[in-house]
């Protein structure tokens, strides 16, 4: 690399709380510990607020409300507040204790902090079946996310499959921009879903948010008990079999949006020592106390990276650990009754959207199953841990870092990954092997 391509060190910036994680649950940590009087830095690899469920939609103002109000009063309160917005900075380090390292473009950065708060979100559980990796088959938020930043399909035909409520809300983002959702095929059973919407009664907002889905894909069929067994097609997806209620059915389509619910990203946790349990459907987790605080001093958790519960209980957990980190824990202590009740909420939701056995025979030994190292299931089947299989197949080295082919690996075979390393993301060598403090950039403000 020529010296003139060697990317640029800044002086480290210093917060009293650093938020890592811009959507919801970010949001409202930084916004809170900022208005308790914490000097905030709130860092995030997207170009914008929002994360994931509040990304705005290319060429109309202001965040995306569709999954769920409160958008427009967090925004304005963060914006009105004295937090440093740090957007396009992806974390890869924790070179020394209370420090981070990012990099965006060619610039790498050291950010410090007394308190730490960890929004990092979750991300879709992909499972392999054969010609997943076929192009147009995509995630079911990918697909969101490509469509609010532009992506044309009006008049394509969509099939969306999996698990978890995510399915019905993009099936009406796509309604709305002109696409024809074939159908929405929902692994789970009616058994299951049936108890966790009359459960809903006790959330009025939930309710009505779900009748306005169902309401904008009224004319959708929604299958439950059915999945994906097979994605054909040449160049790009034409068609996908499906399993519907015991039968087997291929139906045309442009697209296929499919992913089985959500996965906590809970690597940044881990490379900083935050205590880490699988739960559930080998869910990893991080472990907080009632007051959000991990079992690493100083560190907070909050949002999905702590189970899978919504916006509403993402948003709670933000401001009671924005609160404490700035010191006013007896005013987050007032927000844990309500907190608890959102989290049977969670609980119900996980129940709900268990996945079932059968999903375990989709891969055939042909299957791929890491995309970054073309590692088929056949080649993972036999080594007895996540470990023994990168050492002999490469399986999880690749850019994702494992991000795909361990959850689904986590499901399928039972595998749990060992440690996590840095680089988090594929980073510049020359940010690796600096070992100059990188600099904190001048905010997005």
């Amino acid at each position: 690399m020529s010296e003139s391509s060697q990317p640029e060190h800044l002086q480290p910036e210093h917060f009293q709380t650093l938020v890592v994680g811009a959507g919801p649950a970010g949001i409202a940590a930084a916004t809170s510990a900022a208005e308790a009087g914490s000097r905030v830095g709130l860092l995030d690899d997207n170009p914008d607020l929002g994360g994931q469920i509040w990304r705005a939609q290319l060429g109309k103002p202001g965040p995306d409300v569709s999954h769920g109000g409160g958008a427009e009063h967090w925004r304005n309160r963060l914006l009105a507040s004295s937090v440093t917005r740090l957007q396009g900075w992806s974390v890869f380090d924790h070179p020394e204790p209370q420090t981070l390292r990012a990099e965006r473009h060619e610039t790498a950065a050291d950010f410090t902090y007394d308190q730490l708060i960890l929004a990092t979100g979750a991300r879709e559980r992909f499972l392999p079946f054969p010609g997943w990796t076929l192009p147009n088959v995509m995630g079911v938020g990918a697909i969101q996310a490509m469509v609010k930043g532009g992506l044309p399909v009006r008049g394509k035909r969509i099939v969306i499959a999996g698990s978890g409520p995510l399915l019905l809300a993009v099936a009406a983002t796509l309604q709305s921009a002109g696409a024809i959702v074939v159908c929405i095929a929902e692994q789970a059973s009616l058994a299951s879903l049936a108890p966790f919407a009359l459960s809903l009664i006790t959330h009025p907002a939930k309710v009505l948010q779900g009748l306005r889905y169902k309401a904008a894909t009224i004319d959708v069929p929604f299958h439950t008990s059915s999945w994906p067994l097979e994605a054909r097609g040449t160049d790009c997806v034409t068609s996908v079999v499906l399993s519907l209620h015991g039968r087997t059915e291929e139906i045309r389509c442009d697209y296929l949006a499919c992913a089985f619910h959500l996965v906590p990203n809970t690597e940044l946790p881990a490379l900083l020592g935050c205590r880490i349990e699988h739960g559930g459907v080998t869910q990893a987790v991080v472990i907080v106390d009632e007051l959000q605080r991990t079992s690493a001093a100083n560190i907070f958790c909050a949002g999905e990276p702590t189970g899978i519960g919504g916006l509403e209980l993402s948003l709670l957990e933000g401001e009671i650990a924005g609160l404490t980190a700035a010191g006013q824990s007896d005013k987050a202590r007032r927000l844990l009754p309500k907190r608890k009740s959102m989290s049977r909420f969670a609980t119900r939701l996980a129940k709900a959207f268990t996945l079932r056995p059968e999903l375990k025979t989709l891969p055939t030994d042909a299957t791929i199953v890491c995309r970054c190292e073309d590692v088929t299931f056949g080649a993972l089947r036999n080594h007895p841990s996540w470990r023994a299989a990168k050492l002999h197949t490469r399986c999880g080295m690749g850019p994702c870092q494992g991000r795909v082919c361990g959850a689904a690996t986590s499901f399928l075979l039972g595998w749990n990954a060992d440690s996590v390393r840095p680089p988090m993301f594929p980073a510049l060598i020359s940010s690796l092997a600096s070992t100059e403090k990188a600099t904190a950039p001048p905010s997005s403000d």
